[in-house]
Order: C-alpha cells, then sequence, then structure tokens
C-alpha cells in the first residue's frame, strides 16, 4: 500500500530523494541522449559541405528514416516502464525477460520496416514534395540507412532495457563510442572517399550493427546471471506488441506532426528545407538534452509505482517539473548566445543563413515550455499511462493540423510554420498538465491493470 505523505515510503528514505535519482539516472541519459543529436549536426555539418541540394536530401531523408524507425520508439520507452515495474515490484528475473522479448520484437518490426520500406523508398521521399535534385539525394540516402532498421530498432529496446533496470551509464558509453565512430566514418566516407550523401549512409549502417552488437552483449550478460533465456517467447511477444499499441499511436500522431513540417517546408524551396533540417537538428539537440530528464522520470515513475509509492511517484513529478523548466530556460540562454556563429559553423548559403536564424529564435522562446512537456510525457509513459497519451496525441495533432493548414493557405513561410509548432507544444503541454493534476495516472504494482 503507497504510504499517505509525500514524505513516506521510498520517498522518505533520504532528505531530497527526487535530486538524488534524478541526478543518478539523468545526467548519464543526458550524456547519451545528446551523443545523438551531435552526431546528426556533424553529419550536417559534413554533408552542408557538398552543398545545399545535399543538405536538403539528408533532411527529407532523416526524416523519412526517422518516421518507419520512430513509431516504433514505444520499443524503449514501454520496455523502460515494464522493467521498472517489475524491478520496483522485486521481480528481476521477470523484468530481465520482459526485456528480451521487447528486443525480439525489435528484431521483427525492424525487419519488417527494411522489406516494406526499401522499394518504396523513391514513393516516400517523392511525398514530401522536393524538387527533383533534392528528392534524388534523399533516396540514395535513406535506401542505404533502410539497411540498419533492424539494428536501430533492437538498440532502441536495449537502451529501455537497461534504463528499465535503472542503469543509465551503459548506454552512455555506447552512445559516446558509437557516435564517434560514426562521425569518423562518415567524414572518411563522405568527405575522404568522396562517396557522397551515400557515404554518410554507409557511415551509419556499420555503426548501428556495432551498437546493437554491444547492446545484446550487455543484455545477455545480465540474462544469463538472472537464469533467464535468450530465446524468443510467443506469449511475451504478443503481450509486449498489445502493451506498446497505445504508444504507437501517440508516437504516430507526433511523427505525422514532423513529417508535415518537412514537408511544408520542402515545397517553399530548397533554401527553406536546408534551413528547416539545420534548424530542425538544434532543436533534436536541445530536445534530447531536455529528455533526459524525462527518461529518468520514466525509470523513476515505473520504479515507484511498481514498488506501491504513489506518493512517491507525485513527490519526483512535482520535483522534475521543476527541473525540466529551469534547464529550458538555461538552454534558452544557451542557444541564444551561440545561435549568431551557427551559420558559419553548418557552412550554409545566404538565403538558407537569414531563415535559419529567424527560426532559431523560436526554437530558443520554445524550449522551458518544452523542457516540462517532456517530463511529464515521460512521467506518464512511465506510469503506464499510455492510453490517454494516445487520446491527447490526436488532440494535440488536430490542434497543429490546423495551424499548419492557415500557414499553406495564407502562404506564409517557414517562420510561420514555426510558430504553429509552438501552438502544438502549447496544446501538448495543456494536455499534459491537466492529467498529471489528477489521480487516474497513478496506479500501483507490478503491472498497470
Amino acid at each position: 500500500m503507497a504510504d499517505s505523505t509525500p514524505a513516506g515510503g521510498l520517498a522518505g528514505r533520504l532528505r531530497h530523494p527526487e535530486d538524488g535519482e534524478i541526478l543518478r539516472l539523468a545526467l548519464p541519459a543526458f550524456g547519451a541522449l545528446v551523443a545523438e543529436p551531435l552526431f546528426l549536426l556533424a553529419d550536417s555539418a559534413i554533408v552542408g559541405r557538398l552543398g545545399t541540394v545535399p543538405l536538403g536530401g539528408l533532411g527529407v531523408a532523416s526524416q523519412a528514416l526517422t518516421t518507419l524507425v520512430g513509431i516504433s520508439i514505444f520499443l524503449a520507452y514501454g520496455t523502460t516502464a515494464a522493467v521498472a515495474r517489475l524491478l520496483g515490484a522485486g521481480q528481476h528475473g521477470a523484468a530481465i525477460r520482459q526485456g528480451i522479448d521487447g528486443l525480439w520484437l525489435a528484431a521483427i518490426i525492424g525487419a519488417a520496416v527494411f522489406v516494406v520500406g526499401w522499394p518504396l523508398a523513391a514513393p516516400i521521399v517523392h511525398a514530401f514534395g522536393g524538387t527533383p535534385a533534392v528528392s534524388g539525394q534523399a533516396v540514395t540516402y535513406l535506401r542505404i540507412s533502410l539497411i540498419s532498421a533492424p539494428a536501430i530498432l533492437m538498440v532502441l529496446a536495449g537502451t529501455g532495457v537497461l534504463r528499465g533496470l535503472q542503469d543509465t551509464r551503459t548506454p552512455l558509453i555506447v552512445a559516446v563510442a558509437a557516435n564517434a565512430v560514426n562521425i569518423g566514418l562518415n567524414a572518411t566516407f563522405v568527405l575522404g572517399l568522396h562517396w557522397g550523401i551515400a557515404g554518410s549512409a554507409w557511415g551509419t549502417v556499420v555503426a548501428q550493427a556495432g551498437t546493437c552488437a554491444a547492446y545484446l552483449a550487455v543484455v545477455g550478460r545480465g540474462a544469463r546471471r538472472a537464469g533467464v533465456s535468450r530465446l524468443p517467447d510467443l506469449a511475451g511477444l504478443r503481450a509486449a506488441a498489445r502493451a506498446g499499441a497505445s504508444l504507437v499511436l501517440r508516437t504516430i500522431a507526433l511523427q505525422v506532426v514532423l513529417v508535415l513540417m518537412t514537408a511544408i517546408a520542402a515545397r517553399q524551396g530548397d533554401a527553406a528545407i536546408a534551413a528547416h533540417q539545420v534548424a530542425g537538428r538544434i532543436w533534436t539537440l536541445f530536445t534530447f538534452a531536455l529528455d533526459a530528464i524525462a527518461i529518468a522520470a520514466q525509470a523513476i515513475t515505473g520504479r515507484y509505482l511498481g514498488a506501491g509509492d504513489a506518493a512517491g511517484a507525485r513527490a519526483a513529478t512535482n520535483r522534475m517539473m521543476a527541473w525540466g523548466f529551469g534547464y529550458g530556460a538555461l538552454f534558452s540562454l544557451l542557444l541564444l548566445a551561440v545561435r549568431p556563429a551557427l551559420p558559419a559553423l553548418f557552412g550554409v548559403a545566404p538565403a538558407v543563413r537569414g531563415l535559419m536564424l529567424a527560426v532559431l529564435l523560436i526554437v530558443i522562446v520554445q524550449q522551458p515550455v518544452a523542457g516540462v512537456v517532456f517530463v511529464l510525457d515521460g512521467v506518464l509513459i512511465g506510469a503506464g499511462d499510455q492510453d490517454y497519451l494516445a487520446i491527447a496525441g490526436v488532440i494535440t495533432l488536430a490542434v497543429f493540423a490546423v495551424a499548419a493548414a492557415v500557414v499553406v493557405a495564407t502562404g506564409a513561410g517557414l517562420v510561420a510554420l514555426w510558430l504553429a509548432y509552438c501552438v502544438w507544444m502549447a496544446a501538448r503541454f495543456a494536455t499534459l498538465t491537466l492529467r498529471v493534476r489528477g489521480t487516474r495516472w497513478l496506479v500501483t504494482g507490478a503491472v498497470r491493470a
């Protein structure tokens, strides 16, 4: 039974337990999360040396690949929450078994993504509406990158297993090493061997394969120690797939927003899509940085509720909301300071520079609200409140669709498009804060009923 006082249960054993737990999990998660967008920024800088068209092609192909594999982000988020609940309930072996089922499901989905996506690469890219030159570059990148789809999804699942086990240090080590290798390979293939945008894609394929192998080794070692089989379990696979259904809907709603953003920007011309691509990479970097607290929220919330400590879960949530807002404000100041130097870093053309600088102002303003949104998203995922997240995702998608339609109908430019994105973020803030004020998300036990 949950302790009735905010200081009771797990939360009462330390003077400031929320800060200790947040720091222990969020700091390594921060490093692991920012490693990926830092690589993407480096990749954009490398490909940007080839010109505006390859850079635009990278933007379109990256969004297409992110959409195809991003729908399966539940493999990380859902696994984190389920494993953390079981761990909080003292069922370590069952937690490992849950993670292995997630890995097998990831391999199956990844193979399906490759089989379906490879022959449809050209239609997928052309749906974004870019110029023929940009689309040609994007098709080349996408087809090669799809080879790594199974590895990418297994990395998501493996990361979720370790986060659920309250281990964010190992993902940090793996992510830093993998992305350092990836940058080196891409620079060699693109600038050294002159493979063009294909070199960037091949570097990513090799790096993702190595990352997947590392996670399989770590989880496999844990399974041996716990005496858990590494073979697939059909019942476990079905349970993992059912549990992820609502998260898939939530993720699809998020991905549709990003796809619409890219498609509308691509129709505004090469300069607009190039500026959008770079600004999007920078936004992703700060998003992932803020998401470190959300990752901690998933693991902490799941563990508290699995242990029956609803009061501890709420206390941690309140603390993490404050952290999210504070770090969002800090990131706003940081980005404001470095903004003037960013166009030169990416080697963008003069026509791209002005658009990029204007959009970055909108990115700066969004950071504090985004910090709270990401934290609450993580809290509700950790609580297993996926059904509400799915409903909220559909509602906020409708809000964005209206705002984006106004942008298209009025012929407004890239800045207006990013203002529509701000409207969407505000809608997410409203739906998530409304939910956490109540108690329906505070369900305790090893498995959410």
